[in-house]
């Protein structure tokens, strides 16, 4: 395949589409076709439906990013065979089997203290916590916005297992976040190097496609020029 493959962006927990805003003018300005999955985390077999479906849609070769959960995401639904690799962005990346609770589990974050599930079963960050806890490399303002804004997962979406690993035979990427607070920094490298992934560092929060916005991007399309040769 030597087209440009089309970069579909996975959203994780706390947040939407919406959380690609910075990366997405800079791969625009490049010339690629981009999409951002809107998921309903409601559990991980209907955001890999969803995802899936806006990867059937393409024509073409496809390149999925997925952000903290939606690595989870990307590694149930890119076994489709126009994927041609993942990238990971401070993500989980489950084995067959496990879940990004069950990953998570391996290591405490800081963040997990400020977590709490409501009565309908929906898990939130305090609001009032959110800034340090998923984002203190923004501006208070924007964590505060995004605390306001944050889009809550059902609490047993994050025990899902995925089924079968997609980076086991697609190329994969990686940015660890050196200073992320949901994820553990040293759990992001474990999995990067299970992964045989190519990976970058940067010190950035949960959020380095806003705070880290160019390093992201940079990333994105070395992993599309790549993974598009193939």
């Amino acid at each position: 395949m030597s087209k440009k493959p089309t970069i579909i962006m996975v959203h994780g927990f706390w947040g939407g589409a919406a959380h690609w805003s910075k990366v997405i003018p800079k791969l625009a300005r490049k010339g690629y076709d981009l999409h951002a999955v809107e998921n309903p985390l409601t559990s991980l077999a209907d955001d890999a439906a969803r995802t899936r479906k806006m990867i059937a849609a393409q024509k073409g070769p496809v390149l999925l990013v997925g952000h903290s959960y939606g690595g989870a995401v990307i590694t149930e639904a890119g076994n489709q065979p126009n994927v041609v690799g993942l990238v990971y962005i401070a993500a989980f990346a489950p084995d067959a089997a496990e879940s990004a609770a069950s990953v998570a589990a391996r290591e405490q974050s800081v963040a997990a203290a400020n977590l709490f599930v409501d009565d309908d079963q929906y898990l939130w960050i305090k609001p009032d916590k959110f800034h340090e806890s998923f984002c203190q490399d923004l501006t208070p303002e924007e964590g505060m916005v995004m605390g306001v804004t944050q889009k809550a997962p059902l609490a047993g979406t994050f025990g899902n297992n995925v089924t079968v690993p997609a980076w086991k035979t697609k190329p994969s990427w990686s940015v660890i976040a050196s200073n992320d607070r949901a994820v553990p920094p040293e759990l992001e490298k474990a999995e990067a190097a299970a992964m045989k992934a190519t990976s970058i560092t940067v010190a950035s929060s949960h959020v380095p496609m806003l705070s880290h916005p160019k390093e992201v991007a940079d990333l994105i399309e070395q992993a599309a020029a790549k993974a598009g040769s193939r």
